[in-house]
């Protein structure tokens, strides 16, 4: 099973930026869909990004036209590029395979406050 590790979160103004990075321990290559999920505080996680293997992107409609997916088969990332941040984007997101339903990885927390 591909481990995967989130980095890249922080603090951040409303209206900034942040770029969030998923390592995979192994080859992604042939998981068909990745995807970025969040958990914001006191609620469930849900779906906010994914992206197929041949780079076809959907978004959940809170996020759509700020946040962009990327991922690299080569070098085994996907990548997450949030700009015009709102204080409703804080919490810790994951990198995980589209549906997934086995464990997860820490996650790493994004806070969007002035």
């Amino acid at each position: 099973q591909v481990q995967l590790v989130e980095s890249g979160g922080g603090l951040v103004q409303p209206g900034g930026s942040l770029r969030l990075s998923c390592a995979a321990s192994g080859s992604i290559l042939r998981i068909k869909f990745m995807a970025w999920y969040r958990r914001p505080p006191g609620k469930q996680r849900e779906l906010v990004a994914w992206i197929n293997s041949g780079g076809n992107r959907n978004y959940a409609a809170s996020v759509k036209g700020r946040f962009t997916i990327f991922r690299d088969n080569a070098e085994n990332t996907v990548t997450l590029q949030m700009d015009s941040l709102k204080p409703e984007d804080t919490a810790v997101y994951y990198c995980a395979p589209f549906n997934w339903g086995g464990s997860w990885g820490q996650g790493t927390q994004v806070t969007v406050s002035s």
